[in-house]
């Protein structure tokens, strides 16, 4: 993944030097892009789908007041990227201490499945659960063994019998685990390949015996785009929960494995992301992709547009009216936070307008202390700063922490910046669709 992770940090960087955003280097752009992505083995249909939303949207999407087109560009890959690995949502184990959850794994020879069978219980163990393995492999010699060093490693109890059928093993296993009151049996199954027909229906029998509460499948990252065609056979004779990638810290085709998965509608659990049995983490598509694109200014840059987009419309419309109390400033306040400096708030108004200098001079030091003076005062007094009178004051800085200087200085600014919104022309306003209405 190094090679994918470095194309496309200097895509970003690219994108961040570009002087102007015009056609040319937005057409650059999408080249580089598409050359990462196939590098790293990522079907030619979803990297075209990929670059065709960025141009789209890039054309498309209405440009926010205090943004840049560059900022914009920055946001829609980041966006699209995470939606190539299955979109924000994470995946959500569905384990309950005191209820008993068995987890069938499976998958093609050498993905990892024993190995990752350790690291699941290693995962589970160390959140406060009672796992139990279960080696139903009876094909490789030494599938028991292998199982039993890592169990004794991690402290897990592992079940096993030697030249028994995997069924009776499997039925056998969860039945001692049942016993001891375990909250969660993983069992590990023999590699298979999609085109072992013998193999794939044994375990399609082994799944009607067990009725297991959740079939992970297991993939290895390095076959690339052709986890796609397992684990649509897999899908077919045992309905797949989720999948756990392996060995994604060595392959250049890791990128190529986890879109080919996601195209399949079927959710990723877990990814592999070294050989030390801690190294199995949750897959969650954001996190991977600032891992890739280097976690920090693109994020930045996303959360600014997200905070934008939250913020309340019809407030919006009342500053532009100059009706704006102490509540709509603490309000925009804490909706803002991750943007920076007080300025933005008015950058963000139609027309681009700036606040004078003495006010775009406040720090976030400051930002953090006008919301405790705001949180320490009645909802009466927000919405009527007027009435705040020194004996208001002295409570008010005594609830926040700050002293009646700090108050006054507050509602100074608060005043200017009302007296401000209030010169802004009412023309200005209307002329935004969401203004206007």
């Amino acid at each position: 993944m190094e090679n994918l992770k470095e194309k496309l940090r200097l895509v970003i960087s690219k994108i961040k030097r570009a002087p102007l955003i015009d056609e040319k280097t937005l057409n650059e752009v999408l080249k580089d892009i598409q050359r990462a992505l196939l590098y790293a083995d990522v079907s030619v249909d979803i990297v075209l789908r990929i670059t065709e939303n960025i141009k789209k949207r890039v054309k498309e999407e209405k440009l926010p007041p205090g943004f840049s087109k560059r900022e914009l560009l920055l946001k829609i890959v980041y966006e699209e990227l995470i939606n190539m690995l299955g979109g924000e949502t994470r995946y959500k184990p569905s384990i309950k201490k005191g209820q008993l959850h068995i987890v069938l794994l499976m998958g093609i020879e050498g993905s990892g499945k024993t190995t990752t069978a350790a690291k699941l219980a290693y995962f589970y163990k160390k959140r406060g659960f009672k796992v139990g393995l279960i080696c139903a492999d009876n094909y490789r010699p030494g599938a028991l063994s292998q199982l039993k060093q890592l169990g004794e490693q991690i402290g897990v109890e592992v079940y096993g019998e030697e030249n028994r059928d995997s069924i009776d093993i499997a039925i056998k296993g969860i039945e001692f685990f049942k016993k001891r009151r375990y909250d969660l049996i993983i069992i590990d199954t023999a590699g298979r390949h999609k085109d072992e027909k013998n193999l794939m229906d044994e375990m399609s029998k082994l799944v009607s015996a067990i009725k297991p509460d959740e079939t992970i499948l297991v993939l290895d990252a390095t076959i690339g785009r052709q986890a796609e065609k397992q684990a649509k056979a897999f899908n077919e004779i045992a309905k797949v929960g989720s999948i756990i990638v392996t060995k994604l810290d060595g392959a250049a085709r890791g990128g190529g494995a986890l879109a080919a998965v996601v195209k399949t509608g079927a959710k990723i659990s877990f990814i592999g992301v070294g050989e030390k049995i801690e190294e199995l983490e949750i897959f969650d598509p954001p996190t991977f992709v600032n891992r890739l694109l280097g976690f920090g200014d693109v994020k930045a840059i996303v959360d600014r547009f997200r905070a934008y987009e939250e913020l309340d419309k019809k407030r919006l419309r009342a500053m532009g009216k100059g009706d704006f109390t102490l509540l709509d400033l603490l309000d925009q306040l804490m909706a803002l936070r991750k943007m920076g400096p007080l300025r933005k708030l008015v950058e963000l108004l139609p027309g681009g307008y700036n606040l004078p200098a003495d006010f775009e001079r406040v720090g976030e030091e400051n930002i953090k202390k006008w919301i405790a003076i705001m949180q320490s005062m009645t909802k009466k007094e927000l919405l009527h700063p007027e009435i705040i009178n020194r004996e208001r004051m002295m409570r008010i800085a005594k609830g926040s922490g700050t002293s009646i200087h700090d108050v006054k200085a507050l509602l100074k600014s608060y005043r200017m910046t009302k007296s401000y919104i209030k010169k802004l022309s009412k023309q200005r306003f209307k002329k935004m669709p969401y203004f206007s209405k």
